[in-house]
């Protein structure tokens, strides 16, 4: 088994707080060994996830910022 897999295995998973209220449009996001973020659609948790290294993730939410409206 290799890290990531180990990693998302023990991964304690929480709902993004902005995520849709209905429950219908929900992700996850879990913090891993390293400072990498683990990224699930909650109606999938045994589908694929998206591992991302520490400064994907903050590029990431610097986008999200910068388009939220």
């Amino acid at each position: 088994m290799d890290s990531v897999t180990h990693d998302l295995a023990d991964a304690q998973w929480r709902k993004s707080s902005r995520s849709g209220g209905d429950g219908s449009n929900c992700v996850e996001v879990a913090h891993l060994a390293g400072g990498r973020r683990a990224v699930r659609d909650s109606k999938d948790r045994t589908g694929p996830a998206l591992v991302v290294t520490p400064s994907e993730w903050v590029t990431f939410l610097d986008n999200v910022k910068a388009n939220a409206s």
